[in-house]
C-alpha cells in the first residue's frame, strides 16, 4: 500500500495550512504503512540497562509486532534477539523478565545461549543428520541496538542513521533528566502496561506538543487545589522544536522562577547536578515545574513534581506508546529515579508517580477517556472521506504564522516563548508525511 500522489498533494497543502486532514488517523491502510514506513525505519526505546542487572537477566518487549528478546551476556555485554525460535517461528520467551542460563523453545526443545547460539537440538543428528550446521540457526539479532544515557533503544533498519544523530539536540534535554546525578537512573519496579483506545500519534503528540489540554482535560487537580486556577499557568515557559520530529516543552511560572528549585529534588543532591550540568542546562532544569517531551515516533516522558504543600517530590517517567492498531495501543510506563537520592526520597517519588501517570492514576485516567473518544469519533464516514468534502481537518493553528521563537532561550532547538502553540505538532506530522513519502 502507497499514498497516492492525490493523498499526498492533500496533505502537504493542508498541513502547510495549519490543518491535518482527520482521516489519517484510523485508516487501516495508512496504519499499515506506518509499519513499514516509520516503525520499521526508526529508532526505539526498549528498556533501561538496570533492568538488566547481572548476567542471564532478560526482559522481553516488542517494536509493533515484532517480539524482542534483550538479555545480558555472562561477558556483561547486552544482546537483542528476535523473540522467535529459528525452528518452526514460536515466540521463544514468554515471560517478561527474569534470569536464565538458556533458553529452551517449548515447542520442539530447540535451546539457545546468552548469545543467540543454537546450543541444542533435540535428538539431534539422528533426525537432521550429521551435517545439521548449529551455526546457521541461532536467534536472529535485531539489526541495531545502542544505549544512551542507560536508554537502550533499537533499529529494525540495518543502514539507519545512529542513534545519536538520531537524537540529535533532544540530548541535550535528556541530559538533563538522565545525567544530572552521579550514577545515572534506574527503574523502580517494573514497567506498568496496559491497553487501551487511541492512536498512536496523537498519545505521542499529547505528551511532545500539548500542554493546553491540562487546565481543562485535568481540571480535576484545579478544582482540588493541587494546580493553580489560572488557565495559562500550563503554557509559561517554553516549547522547544527540535529534529526528526522531537520536541520538548520547558513548563515554568509566570515570573519564571519555581518555588521547588530542581523540581522538589534534596537540597544535598544539588551539588551532584552543578557537577554534572551545563550552567544553561543547570538553569533550565532549576526553574522548571515540568519537563515534558517526546522522541519521535511513540517514546515520550515526563520529569514533573507532586505531592502536599509541605513537601514536593520530583517523578519521572519514560512511556512508550505500542501501535496494536489504527485505534488500539498497549501504553508502557518505566519509573525512573536517580540511584544516588535516599532510599526513602525514592519511595515517596514513586507513590507520587502511582497517584498521577500510574495506570490508575489520575491524570493518567483523563487523559486516556479522551485518547479513546478521538478515535471513536473518527471512524466513520466523514471523518474519513478523503475528498474533505466534509471538510474534515483538524486545527494546528496555535502559534501558527504569528509566535516568533525566543533567542535567548538557553538550549537547543527553536524555542518559542509559550508552550501554548502547535509548534512540535506540526513538526511531527511534517516529519510523519516525510517518512511516509520517502522511498
Amino acid at each position: 500500500m502507497t499514498l497516492t500522489q492525490k493523498d499526498i498533494q492533500q496533505l502537504k497543502e493542508k498541513m502547510a495550512e495549519g490543518y491535518l486532514p482527520q482521516w489519517v488517523l484510523t485508516d487501516p491502510d495508512i496504519f499499515r504503512l506506518e509499519q513499514e514506513k516509520i516503525f520499521a525505519r526508526t529508532w526505539h526505546f526498549l528498556g533501561h540497562e538496570s533492568e538488566l542487572k547481572e548476567p542471564g537477566s532478560y526482559v522481553t518487549r516488542w517494536i509493533v509486532n515484532d517480539p524482542v528478546l534483550l538479555v545480558r551476556t555472562q561477558t556483561g555485554q547486552i544482546k537483542a534477539f528476535l523473540n522467535s525460535c529459528s525452528h518452526r517461528g514460536v515466540r521463544l520467551c514468554t515471560e517478561d523478565f527474569g534470569n536464565k542460563r538458556a533458553f529452551t523453545c517449548p515447542y520442539h526443545g530447540w535451546t539457545y545461549d546468552l548469545d543467540g547460539n543454537l546450543i541444542g537440538i533435540v535428538a539431534g543428528n539422528k533426525v537432521f543428520g550429521q551435517n545439521v550446521n548449529k551455526e546457521a540457526w541461532g536467534l536472529r539479532p535485531i539489526p541495531r541496538l545502542a544505549s544512551y544515557q542507560g536508554m537502550i533503544f533499537a533499529n529494525l533498519d540495518p543502514n539507519a542513521m545512529s542513534l545519536e544523530e538520531y537524537l540529535g539536540d533532544m540530548k541535550w534535554y535528556l541530559d538533563i533528566i538522565l545525567g544530572r546525578s552521579d550514577g545515572g537512573m534506574e527503574v523502580r519496579g517494573v514497567p506498568h502496561r496496559w491497553i487501551a483506545k487511541g492512536n498512536w500519534k496523537m498519545t505521542s503528540e499529547n505528551f511532545a506538543a500539548d500542554p493546553y489540554h491540562v487546565q481543562m482535560t485535568h481540571r480535576s487537580t484545579v478544582e482540588m487545589g493541587i494546580t493553580p486556577k489560572d488557565p495559562l499557568y500550563a503554557s509559561y515557559g517554553h516549547q522547544v522544536v527540535l529534529g526528526n520530529g522531537h520536541g520538548i516543552n520547558v513548563i515554568t511560572t509566570e515570573s519564571g522562577q519555581s518555588p521547588n528549585p530542581f523540581q522538589g529534588t534534596p537540597e544535598a543532591m544539588w551539588p551532584m547536578f552543578e557537577r554534572n550540568l551545563s550552567p544553561a542546562q543547570l538553569q533550565v532544569f532549576r526553574n522548571a515545574t515540568v519537563l515534558v517531551g517526546g522522541v519521535y515516533p511513540n517514546l515520550s516522558f515526563i520529569s514533573s513534581v507532586n505531592g502536599s504543600e509541605e513537601y514536593k517530590y520530583n517523578h519521572v517517567n519514560f512511556r512508550v506508546w505500542r501501535p496494536l492498531g489504527p485505534d488500539r495501543m498497549e501504553i508502557w510506563v518505566w519509573f525512573m529515579i536517580d540511584r544516588a537520592f535516599p532510599e526513602s526520597y525514592k519511595e515517596k517519588s514513586y507513590q507520587a508517580f502511582l497517584r498521577t501517570f500510574g495506570a490508575s492514576g489520575t491524570l493518567e485516567q483523563d487523559d486516556t477517556e479522551n485518547w479513546a473518544r478521538i478515535v471513536e469519533a473518527s471512524g466513520g464516514i466523514m471523518a474519513r472521506d478523503k475528498s474533505l468534502s466534509y471538510n474534515n481537518v483538524l486545527n494546528y493553528l496555535m502559534g501558527f504564522g504569528n509566535l516568533e521563537p525566543d533567542a535567548n532561550f538557553p538550549g537547543p532547538g527553536v524555542a518559542y516563548p509559550t508552550t501554548y502553540t502547535d509548534a512540535v505538532a506540526r513538526s511531527m506530522h511534517e516529519f510523519w508525511l516525510d517518512l511516509m513519502t520517502r522511498e
